[in-house]
Protein backbone atom coordinates (compact mmCIF):
# COMPACT_ATOMS: atom_id res chain seq x y z
CA UNK A 1 0.00 0.00 0.00
CA UNK A 2 1.08 3.28 -0.63
CA UNK A 3 1.54 6.32 1.51
CA UNK A 4 -1.09 7.75 2.56
CA UNK A 5 -0.19 11.00 3.86
CA UNK A 6 3.28 12.16 1.90
CA UNK A 7 4.06 12.57 -1.79
CA UNK A 8 8.15 11.46 -2.56
CA UNK A 9 10.32 12.57 -5.49
CA UNK A 10 13.96 12.08 -5.59
CA UNK A 11 16.01 14.01 -8.46
CA UNK A 12 19.86 15.20 -8.96
CA UNK A 13 20.24 13.61 -5.31
CA UNK A 14 17.64 15.68 -3.67
CA UNK A 15 14.47 13.87 -2.17
CA UNK A 16 11.37 15.86 -1.61
CA UNK A 17 9.00 14.33 0.90
CA UNK A 18 5.52 16.42 1.21
CA UNK A 19 2.93 16.94 3.12
CA UNK A 20 -0.03 16.10 1.11
CA UNK A 21 -3.54 16.25 3.40
CA UNK A 22 -4.19 19.88 2.47
CA UNK A 23 -7.62 19.11 2.80
CA UNK A 24 -7.05 18.09 6.16
CA UNK A 25 -4.47 20.63 7.07
CA UNK A 26 -1.73 17.68 6.75
CA UNK A 27 -3.05 17.12 11.01
CA UNK A 28 -0.78 14.09 11.80
CA UNK A 29 -2.57 10.60 11.67
CA UNK A 30 -1.38 6.65 13.08
CA UNK A 31 -0.12 7.06 9.37
CA UNK A 32 1.91 9.90 9.36
CA UNK A 33 3.75 8.48 12.18
CA UNK A 34 3.72 4.74 10.30
CA UNK A 35 5.18 6.38 7.33
CA UNK A 36 7.34 9.55 8.13
CA UNK A 37 9.92 7.24 9.74
CA UNK A 38 9.93 4.68 7.35
CA UNK A 39 10.41 7.03 4.66
CA UNK A 40 13.51 8.54 6.26
CA UNK A 41 14.97 5.62 7.88
CA UNK A 42 14.83 4.25 4.13
CA UNK A 43 16.02 6.90 1.83
CA UNK A 44 18.72 7.68 4.84
CA UNK A 45 19.88 3.86 4.83
CA UNK A 46 20.00 3.61 0.36
CA UNK A 47 22.53 6.81 0.53
CA UNK A 48 21.87 7.68 -3.03
CA UNK A 49 19.90 11.22 -1.85
CA UNK A 50 22.35 13.37 -0.26
CA UNK A 51 19.95 16.18 0.87
CA UNK A 52 16.03 15.60 2.08
CA UNK A 53 13.71 18.41 1.85
CA UNK A 54 10.31 18.58 3.44
CA UNK A 55 7.46 20.78 2.14
CA UNK A 56 3.84 21.35 2.33
CA UNK A 57 0.52 21.72 0.18
CA UNK A 58 -2.68 23.42 1.11
CA UNK A 59 -2.84 26.41 3.31
CA UNK A 60 -1.08 24.84 6.60
CA UNK A 61 2.31 23.52 6.96
CA UNK A 62 0.68 21.23 9.48
CA UNK A 63 -2.17 21.63 12.41
CA UNK A 64 0.07 18.70 14.09
CA UNK A 65 -1.80 15.65 16.20
CA UNK A 66 -4.89 14.71 14.63
CA UNK A 67 -7.74 13.75 16.90
CA UNK A 68 -7.50 10.18 16.00
CA UNK A 69 -4.56 9.29 17.79
CA UNK A 70 -5.86 10.14 20.96
CA UNK A 71 -9.39 8.69 20.43
CA UNK A 72 -8.27 5.82 18.10
CA UNK A 73 -6.67 3.97 20.59
CA UNK A 74 -3.30 4.60 19.18
CA UNK A 75 -1.65 5.69 22.53
CA UNK A 76 -3.74 3.90 24.84
CA UNK A 77 -5.33 0.74 24.46
CA UNK A 78 -5.21 -0.66 27.82
CA UNK A 79 -7.81 0.06 29.83
CA UNK A 80 -8.62 -3.81 30.81
CA UNK A 81 -4.67 -3.65 32.18
CA UNK A 82 -3.31 -3.16 35.63
CA UNK A 83 -2.78 0.56 35.62
CA UNK A 84 1.10 0.71 36.28
CA UNK A 85 1.28 -1.61 33.18
CA UNK A 86 -1.03 0.48 31.23
CA UNK A 87 1.06 3.34 31.90
CA UNK A 88 4.46 1.73 31.52
CA UNK A 89 3.43 0.96 27.67
CA UNK A 90 1.69 4.40 27.39
CA UNK A 91 5.47 5.64 28.14
CA UNK A 92 6.76 3.36 24.90
CA UNK A 93 3.84 4.66 22.60
CA UNK A 94 5.23 8.29 23.69
CA UNK A 95 8.69 7.24 22.79
CA UNK A 96 7.50 5.57 19.66
CA UNK A 97 6.06 8.80 18.47
CA UNK A 98 9.50 11.06 19.75
CA UNK A 99 11.37 8.53 17.36
CA UNK A 100 9.00 9.46 14.49
CA UNK A 101 10.69 12.63 14.39
CA UNK A 102 14.35 11.53 15.94
CA UNK A 103 14.69 10.17 12.38
CA UNK A 104 15.08 13.20 11.49
CA UNK A 105 18.31 13.77 13.19
CA UNK A 106 19.91 10.21 12.86
CA UNK A 107 19.65 10.37 9.07
CA UNK A 108 22.84 10.68 7.18
CA UNK A 109 21.83 13.64 5.16
CA UNK A 110 20.73 16.90 6.05
CA UNK A 111 16.93 17.71 6.41
CA UNK A 112 15.86 21.04 5.37
CA UNK A 113 11.90 21.87 5.97
CA UNK A 114 9.89 24.47 4.13
CA UNK A 115 6.87 26.02 5.75
CA UNK A 116 3.54 28.10 4.64
CA UNK A 117 1.00 28.86 7.22
CA UNK A 118 0.81 27.50 10.59
CA UNK A 119 2.89 24.80 11.87
CA UNK A 120 0.75 23.89 14.81
CA UNK A 121 2.04 21.64 18.14
CA UNK A 122 4.07 18.64 16.79
CA UNK A 123 4.33 20.39 13.74
CA UNK A 124 6.69 22.57 16.20
CA UNK A 125 8.35 19.10 16.84
CA UNK A 126 8.75 18.13 13.71
CA UNK A 127 10.75 21.59 12.38
CA UNK A 128 13.28 21.40 15.56
CA UNK A 129 14.57 18.16 14.58
CA UNK A 130 15.26 18.86 11.08
CA UNK A 131 18.59 20.60 10.30
CA UNK A 132 17.56 24.14 8.58
CA UNK A 133 14.23 25.72 8.61
CA UNK A 134 12.54 28.42 5.90
CA UNK A 135 9.09 29.89 5.71
CA UNK A 136 6.95 32.22 3.96
CA UNK A 137 6.04 35.28 5.12
CA UNK A 138 2.99 34.08 6.45
CA UNK A 139 4.21 31.32 8.22
CA UNK A 140 3.56 31.13 12.10
CA UNK A 141 4.40 29.31 14.97
CA UNK A 142 2.33 28.06 17.70
CA UNK A 143 3.03 24.89 20.64
CA UNK A 144 -0.59 24.42 20.52
CA UNK A 145 -0.46 21.71 23.66
CA UNK A 146 -0.18 23.78 26.30
CA UNK A 147 -3.52 25.65 25.03
CA UNK A 148 -5.17 22.07 25.21
CA UNK A 149 -4.16 20.79 28.55
CA UNK A 150 -0.81 19.09 28.11
CA UNK A 151 2.59 19.27 28.13
CA UNK A 152 4.46 19.01 24.31
CA UNK A 153 5.99 15.67 24.56
CA UNK A 154 7.74 14.46 21.59
CA UNK A 155 10.50 16.82 21.28
CA UNK A 156 9.92 20.52 20.99
CA UNK A 157 10.58 21.17 25.06
CA UNK A 158 14.07 19.67 24.25
CA UNK A 159 15.11 20.95 21.10
CA UNK A 160 13.80 24.41 20.91
CA UNK A 161 15.60 25.71 23.50
CA UNK A 162 19.01 24.80 21.97
CA UNK A 163 17.91 26.74 18.39
CA UNK A 164 16.40 29.97 20.04
CA UNK A 165 16.90 31.70 23.41
CA UNK A 166 15.44 29.84 26.20
CA UNK A 167 13.48 32.37 27.50
CA UNK A 168 11.63 33.29 24.45
CA UNK A 169 11.18 29.27 24.19
CA UNK A 170 9.79 28.90 27.35
CA UNK A 171 7.13 32.21 26.51
CA UNK A 172 6.17 30.41 23.77
CA UNK A 173 5.56 27.08 25.30
CA UNK A 174 4.04 28.77 28.37
CA UNK A 175 1.18 31.00 26.22
CA UNK A 176 0.88 29.07 23.37
CA UNK A 177 1.14 32.22 21.29
CA UNK A 178 1.61 32.68 17.95
CA UNK A 179 5.07 33.72 16.58
CA UNK A 180 4.94 34.78 13.79
CA UNK A 181 7.80 34.49 10.53
CA UNK A 182 9.08 37.74 10.87
CA UNK A 183 9.84 36.94 14.03
CA UNK A 184 10.89 33.48 13.89
CA UNK A 185 13.21 34.44 11.73
CA UNK A 186 14.55 37.36 14.56
CA UNK A 187 15.51 34.79 16.88
CA UNK A 188 16.82 32.15 14.82
CA UNK A 189 14.01 29.62 14.33
CA UNK A 190 14.10 30.00 10.46
CA UNK A 191 17.27 30.51 8.43
CA UNK A 192 15.14 33.01 6.05
CA UNK A 193 11.54 34.41 5.10
CA UNK A 194 10.01 34.11 1.68
CA UNK A 195 7.38 35.84 0.31
CA UNK A 196 5.31 32.80 -1.31
CA UNK A 197 5.70 29.02 -1.72
CA UNK A 198 7.02 28.90 -4.99
CA UNK A 199 9.90 31.49 -3.96
CA UNK A 200 10.71 29.70 -0.91
CA UNK A 201 10.87 26.14 -2.58
CA UNK A 202 13.38 27.27 -5.18
CA UNK A 203 15.41 28.80 -2.55
CA UNK A 204 15.48 25.56 -0.69
CA UNK A 205 16.09 23.36 -3.25
CA UNK A 206 19.15 25.69 -4.31
CA UNK A 207 20.44 25.13 -1.13
CA UNK A 208 19.83 21.84 -0.88
CA UNK A 209 21.70 21.51 -4.39
CA UNK A 210 24.77 22.99 -3.42
CA UNK A 211 24.99 20.65 -0.02
CA UNK A 212 24.47 17.82 -2.53
CA UNK A 213 27.13 19.18 -4.32
CA UNK A 214 29.68 18.24 -1.48
CA UNK A 215 31.30 15.14 -0.25
CA UNK A 216 28.81 12.89 1.28
CA UNK A 217 30.77 11.77 3.88
CA UNK A 218 31.83 15.07 4.74
CA UNK A 219 28.32 16.50 4.92
CA UNK A 220 27.74 13.53 7.15
CA UNK A 221 30.48 13.86 9.57
CA UNK A 222 29.65 17.48 10.09
CA UNK A 223 25.83 16.60 11.08
CA UNK A 224 26.97 13.91 13.25
CA UNK A 225 29.44 16.51 14.56
CA UNK A 226 26.94 19.45 15.20
CA UNK A 227 24.77 16.94 17.03
CA UNK A 228 26.66 15.98 18.89
CA UNK A 229 27.90 18.97 20.32
CA UNK A 230 24.89 20.32 20.70
CA UNK A 231 24.23 17.85 23.53
CA UNK A 232 28.23 17.67 24.96
CA UNK A 233 30.48 20.04 26.00
CA UNK A 234 33.24 21.42 23.73
CA UNK A 235 36.30 19.02 25.39
CA UNK A 236 33.74 15.92 24.58
CA UNK A 237 33.08 17.41 21.14
CA UNK A 238 36.77 18.05 20.36
CA UNK A 239 37.29 13.83 21.19
CA UNK A 240 34.55 12.66 19.18
CA UNK A 241 35.55 14.58 15.99
CA UNK A 242 39.10 13.21 16.35
CA UNK A 243 37.36 9.64 17.13
CA UNK A 244 35.29 10.25 13.94
CA UNK A 245 38.42 11.39 11.88
CA UNK A 246 40.46 8.50 12.39
CA UNK A 247 37.98 6.17 11.38
CA UNK A 248 36.02 7.78 8.48
CA UNK A 249 38.59 10.40 7.14
CA UNK A 250 40.37 9.28 4.02
CA UNK A 251 42.07 11.39 1.18
CA UNK A 252 40.21 9.91 -1.66
CA UNK A 253 37.10 12.71 -1.60
CA UNK A 254 39.54 15.80 -0.67
CA UNK A 255 41.78 14.72 -3.95
CA UNK A 256 39.14 14.84 -5.89
CA UNK A 257 37.94 18.43 -4.93
CA UNK A 258 41.52 19.39 -5.51
CA UNK A 259 41.87 17.93 -8.99
CA UNK A 260 38.38 19.09 -10.31
CA UNK A 261 39.50 22.51 -9.17
CA UNK A 262 42.62 22.61 -10.73
CA UNK A 263 41.38 20.90 -14.26
CA UNK A 264 38.16 23.39 -13.75
CA UNK A 265 35.34 20.90 -13.54
CA UNK A 266 32.50 20.10 -10.51
CA UNK A 267 34.07 17.62 -8.55
CA UNK A 268 31.97 13.61 -8.26
CA UNK A 269 32.00 11.95 -5.61
CA UNK A 270 30.40 8.42 -4.50
CA UNK A 271 27.31 8.04 -2.72
CA UNK A 272 27.39 7.30 0.90
CA UNK A 273 27.05 3.21 0.83
CA UNK A 274 23.76 1.18 1.25
CA UNK A 275 22.92 0.40 4.83
CA UNK A 276 21.59 -3.24 4.70
CA UNK A 277 19.23 -3.96 8.20
CA UNK A 278 17.06 -6.64 9.30
CA UNK A 279 20.29 -8.65 9.50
Amino acid sequence: MGNQCFAVTESDSIAHIVLNRPDELNSMTPDFWRELPQLVDEISNRGAARAIVISSTGKHFTAGMDLSVFTGGALDDNSEVEVGRARSVFRYNVLHLQDTFNALERARMPVLVATQGGVVGAGVDMITACDMRYATEDSWFCIHEINIGMTADVGTLQRLPKIIPEGIARELAFTGDRMPAARAKEVGLVNEVYPDQDTMLEAVMDVAARIASKSPLAIHGTKETINYTRDHTVADALQYIAAWQTGMFQPTDMIESFGAKAEGREPQFDDLPEIHTGL
